[in-house]
């Protein structure tokens, strides 16, 4: 890590330390599944199907989708920016992605499928004072981000911001989910975990299960393989559980992201954060009840 990074993380640390991470955790427990709306709506389907793209599963469209803002970035970039990935299963999904279509055209088809989704899942509230609010306030929040050494919060930081109340909350949710994960991956490689072990070592906390990190694309041996190296750092049980150190760097992982998520939270201060906590819950709400999204996530949301 470089030196400037170095400092900027040392800063966010400072930043987080004054701000209570067990809402900042809230707020991203609460943007999450407003953001992933992208990568399960049906009408999220139907652009992408409109572009060339597959959509017998959900990774076809998922990929270009989420790399789009990056530009037409290759393999390689996209495995480092999304890091826990298999790094075969991307190249099979990014191989042709850009000569399907353009990332000017899939950003383009993104924000009309979250138009619709947002339409169809929240109704006459897209026009409600409330979601304004709510997405002036997030707005504020993303525009804080410090995106220095974030590549994919950054990627979208730099993209215009949609005019419709609705689309802007859906972009600042994005930019923070963004920053938040891209401070996740720093605070992983200090803890000294690869893509496939960080999957392992969250498992083994029981942040979902074992079926449901399959979905990154790694094979059996190379799972087997990290549970054997967690296992002779004294990380994990021979069952694969994790063992009291095991448990403690995970918990230490997530500090360590709330910490580095933290800046936006502060700027908003404390009764701008409660107030925008407040709002989000209806629309929260709205998107749970939909059933779109899975009940079980890689992201271990509500168990961490």
């Amino acid at each position: 890590m470089s030196e400037n990074v170095s400092e900027t993380s040392r800063t966010e640390e400072e930043a987080g330390a004054s701000v209570d991470l067990g809402r900042v955790r809230q707020l991203w427990h609460l943007l999450e599944p407003l953001h992933a709306v992208l990568y399960y709506a049906p009408e999220a389907f139907e652009e992408a199907a409109a572009l060339g793209y597959g959509t017998e599963e959900r990774w076809p469209s998922y990929f270009p989708y989420r790399a789009a803002p990056l530009g037409a970035a290759g393999s390689e970039r996209v495995t480092s920016a999304f890091y826990s990935f298999s790094p075969r299963m991307v190249a099979e999904h990014m191989k042709s992605a850009w000569q399907t279509a353009s990332p000017e055209q899939m950003l383009r088809a993104r924000e009309r499928a979250v138009d619709r989704a947002y339409r169809a899942i929240l109704g006459d509230r897209i026009a409600s004072p409330e979601l304004a609010e709510a997405a002036a306030l997030a707005r504020r929040a993303a525009e804080a981000a410090n995106t220095a050494g974030r590549p994919l919060a950054a990627a979208n930081a730099e993209l215009a911001w949609p005019e419709a109340p609705h689309l802007q909350l859906w972009h600042a949710a994005t930019i923070l989910r963004e920053h938040r994960g891209d401070g996740h991956l720093a605070a992983l490689l200090i803890a000294g975990l690869d893509p496939v072990e960080s999957l392992v070592s969250f498992a083994a906390i029981g942040a979902a299960s074992v079926e449901r990190f399959e979905s990154r694309g790694w094979t059996p041996e190379q799972w087997t393989s990290a549970r054997e190296r967690l296992t002779a750092r004294g990380l994990l049980n021979d069952d694969g559980t994790a063992t009291p150190t095991g448990h403690e760097l995970r918990r230490q992982v997530e500090q360590h992201t709330d910490e580095l998520a933290a800046t936006p939270r502060r700027t908003l201060g404390p009764d701008a954060t409660t107030r925008l906590a407040d709002l989000l819950g209806e629309f929260w709400v709205a998107v749970l009840s939909s059933g779109l999204l899975p009940s079980e996530t890689t992201l271990g949301i509500g168990k961490v």
